[in-house]
């Protein structure tokens, strides 16, 4: 199978280097000569065979926006775009009407596994035609975990539903980063008490019932540097947190804990946080999201 991949960032460098790996041919197109394999988009569509399928794997909002309404002009009826970043689920019908009106089909798939997807395998939630779905399943398989395949991968409803899956799955993100964070600063308090942190939660790492990939990359963070001393605490947010509570209020579901964990990203963004210093930790290591350095 032969598929175009648009965005060669951490996220699109890595998927390429799995789906090669895993028997899938990639002509990726990036602005960064160093990484990418064509010259334009359109040489990209030139050098796929129809029916055509092109992975859009950029950030949210206006600059997908712009990639998909270039591949409309581009692509034929019977193509097929995936769109797998972390765009809004209502952005997802307004795609798929748009290329509709050509006889273009589409896919919104959300991705979750970061930086480390290129050998774990990222998790999958799409939304889309089953028909569609099931002929870019090679696709899928090459890049979800080993393993069984509805633990890594779900089909979870029409065009929208893989984006909102995933706009849910990182508003549970943000809430359990945020309690982990918390509970290393009441740790951090009581030197008097607790004379090893990172040790601690290292403990907690087996047997227990908070252990997690999260909590991995929370003793990862530590050992690196034990009291994030190297590390400012203030986080940003990338948008789905925000989604989420804004679809909370608007089907009056209650989520308190993921409420909380965006407003205390707000709150770092005003003072320094040992807490904050976590979180912000977290997101480094498990999506390579930048941080500010303690002494900028």
């Amino acid at each position: 199978m032969h598929i175009g991949l648009v965005g060669l960032g951490k996220m699109g460098n890595n998927m390429r280097t799995r789906l090669r790996a895993n028997g899938i041919e990639v002509t990726g197109f990036d602005r960064n000569p160093d990484v990418t394999d064509v010259a334009t988009i359109s040489d990209l569509v030139a050098a796929l065979p129809a029916p055509r399928t092109v992975w859009v794997m950029v950030p949210a909002g206006a600059i997908t926006d712009s990639v998909v309404e270039e591949l409309n002009g581009l692509l034929e009826a019977g193509d097929l775009i995936i769109d797998g970043g972390n765009s809004r689920f209502t952005d997802d019908f307004k795609h798929a009407e748009l290329l509709s009106a050509k006889g273009i089909d589409y896919i919104d798939a959300g991705v979750s596994g970061g930086v480390w997807g290129v050998d774990n395998g990222y998790g999958l939630m799409v939304g889309g035609s089953k028909e569609q779905v099931e002929r870019v399943m090679p696709v899928f398989d090459a890049l979800r975990p080993e393993g069984p395949r509805d633990e890594g991968f779900v089909h979870v409803g029409e065009v929208g539903a893989g984006h909102y899956a995933k706009m849910v799955h990182n508003g549970i993100e943000y809430a359990l980063m945020q309690a982990y964070a918390e509970g290393f600063e009441l740790l951090d308090k009581r030197e008097d008490i607790i004379k090893d942190v990172p040790g601690t939660f290292k403990a907690w790492q087996r047997g227990t019932v908070v252990r997690s990939w999260l909590l991995e990359l929370l003793v990862r963070a530590l050992e690196e540097d034990p009291d994030f001393e190297q590390i400012e605490g203030y986080v940003e947010d990338s948008g789905e947190g925000r989604w989420t509570i804004e679809e909370a209020i608007a089907n009056a579901v209650p989520v308190p804990t993921i409420s909380a964990s965006i407003f205390a990203r707000f709150v770092s963004r005003q003072e320094d946080s040992p807490a904050m210093k976590a979180v912000a930790a977290l997101r480094n290591q498990f999506g390579g999201h930048a941080v500010k350095k303690a002494d900028d």
